[in-house]
């Protein structure tokens, strides 16, 4: 292979530099010691082999985080380091997530503890042919006081991980600077050709063949001539974990035809947008035209398409940078409504609504955790920045809004924190609402002859979800009549999840759109106009 010259210089310039290797920072990286430097949770342990030793890390549980930490303070004249390891590993099984795999997480972190740009962990799938090496160089970011290093299994589903000489030697900054650069310039260069090849799968329909423009009147969703419009139809997720989707504009077919929806909710990420996902050359290219695809798709069909900003917590200033593209791409599109932020938690509703610190422990301990992400403090935008950014970009797109309690909790709506709309069709507010979640009226109900209500994500399983103790599951059978009773009183938006059959809680069994009948059979029964009778509030 040929290599560019900008990248064959710097490659030059590497090794003319290298001198005799200096000695590893990390304490005990090849765990002669036992566990010397290292701290071992359970399915973590120090393992002997032909005389020699190495960490192993083992699958335990589902949804479970693995890992081994260790954590140095970087020497302030080292501004590189060459991190390496030997790795063998079998039958890993990817979570969730793209990211759910074994991998070594490399964080620099300031002095208040938060995470500053850090390298691209090496990471382990499947299984390896015996004991393999990596080696990852990087510079070290301004500010940083510290560095974790964290072999980890990452929420996978399975497998075995075994690490040995773990080196972290610090090496010269100027070549891997180089290094940077020319690859930064070559990948610019692909991205620049990748983006002139990619080409629309499904055209725009004529504007006069567009659904609608919609906009907010009151609690209603209403078009310019005064239609009162009802959103329902399901979420359709994984371009939020790799950047090609799983078989996108096909269900989104099905769903606008054999189901009978006229809203797709899709979930995206800022990541894959910019075209920083794993495998992306194109500097996301192909996953923006994918997403305007489906919005074409749904117009075609008279149907409408909500973006899903899919991220947890709460925003921060890469999520104004994506509203702020993503707002010109699709300003004042017909068929599209932007959904600001998937689910916000653990933060207060001032911060919620105007931005500040987001604190580094639960904000209220009743409430259930419905992930394993750690809590980190950093300093958020607030809802009212994305909105502001939204229409700065010239957007009028309804915008949908999630509340607190992982998007559940709307409370504070009511309470002095609604989101201040300047110039555009309206804000909808949005709640998740799933079977272990109480207070119907208190958290969601009490907005509905103010605001119009979009149910974005409910649904339910037959087993309870592993986040939960078995007191707080309640049998979909019962559930979801009772949801879909008290959507179709009130004339909820809604989009059920998922139409996806390896995303809980499940509408399909398979890719042939088998209802599931615990939650889909329902779900496709509503959207086919049968109704729910509502004998309860929860």
């Amino acid at each position: 292979m040929k290599l560019p010259p900008l990248l064959f210089l710097a490659l030059l310039s590497s090794l003319l530099s290298y001198a005799e290797p200096a000695t590893s920072v990390l304490t005990n990286g090849n765990f002669e010691a036992n566990a010397e430097g290292w701290s071992l949770p359970d399915g973590a342990t120090i393992q002997e082999e032909d005389g020699n030793h190495f960490l192993r890390l083992q699958f335990t549980k589902l949804d479970h985080l693995v890992a081994a930490p260790q954590t140095i303070t970087p020497d302030p004249s080292h501004e590189a380091y060459a991190f390496s390891v030997r790795a063998r590993y079998s039958d890993i099984k990817p979570g969730i997530q793209q990211w759910h795999d074994g991998r070594i997480i490399l964080d620099f972190k300031d002095a208040k503890g938060n995470r500053l740009a850090s390298p691209s962990p090496p990471y382990f799938k499947k299984t390896s042919k015996g004991w393999i090496g990596k080696t990852i160089e990087f510079t070290v970011p301004v500010g940083a006081v510290r560095l974790e290093i964290m072999p980890a299994l990452f929420n996978v589903k399975g497998g075995t991980l075994d690490l040995d000489e773990l080196k972290l030697i610090p090496i010269p900054a100027a070549p891997v600077i180089a290094r940077q650069k020319a690859l930064a310039v070559e990948r610019a260069a692909d991205t620049a050709r990748r983006a002139a090849l990619v080409k629309p799968a499904i055209p725009a329909p004529p504007a006069d063949k567009m659904p609608p423009t919609l906009r907010v009147v009151g609690n209603q969703i209403q078009t310019s001539d005064d239609a009162t419009v009802w959103l329902q139809g399901l979420s359709i997720p994984s371009l939020e974990w790799v950047s090609n989707g799983e078989n996108i504009l096909r269900s989104a077919k099905v769903a606008l035809t054999d189901w009978k929806a006229n809203c797709i909710r899709l979930p995206v990420r800022e990541h894959f947008w910019i075209g920083r996902g794993p495998y992306q050359r194109d500097g996301g290219a192909g996953y923006r035209q994918l997403i305007e695809d489906v919005a074409n798709l749904c117009a075609t069909h008279g149907a409408y398409l909500v973006i899903d900003l899919h991220r947890f917590r709460a925003p921060e200033e890469k999520d104004v940078a994506f509203w702020k593209d993503a707002a010109t791409r699709f300003k004042n599109h017909p068929a599209v409504l932007f959904e600001l932020f998937n689910e916000p938690h653990d933060i207060s509703w001032e911060v919620w609504q105007n931005g500040g610190l987001a604190p580094d422990e639960k904000s209220d301990a009743t409430v259930v955790a419905e992930n394993y992400e750690g809590l980190r403090g950093f300093k958020t935008t607030g809802m009212q920045r994305l909105l502001d950014t939204v229409r700065e970009a010239g957007a009028k797109n309804i915008v949908i809004v999630g509340g607190l309690d992982w998007g559940y909790d709307l409370s504070g709506i009511l309470a002095g924190h609604g989101l201040n709309d300047r110039g555009g069709n309206g804000i909808v507010y949005s709640s998740h609402v799933y079977p272990w979640k109480r207070d119907w009226q208190g958290k969601f109900l009490a907005l509905v002859d103010k605001y119009p209500l979009f149910i974005g994500e409910l649904g339910g399983e037959e087993t309870p979800m592993p986040f939960l103790r078995l007191d707080q599951h309640e049998d979909p059978h019962t559930w979801a009549p009772d949801m879909l009773g008290l959507i179709q009183k009130h004339k909820l938006h809604w989009t059920g999840w998922c139409f996806h059959h390896k995303a809980t809680p499940r509408i399909i069994l398979d890719w042939n759109y088998t209802p599931t009948p615990f939650w889909g059979r329902y779900v496709k029964d509503a959207l086919a106009g049968k109704q729910f009778p509502l004998t309860r509030l929860r």
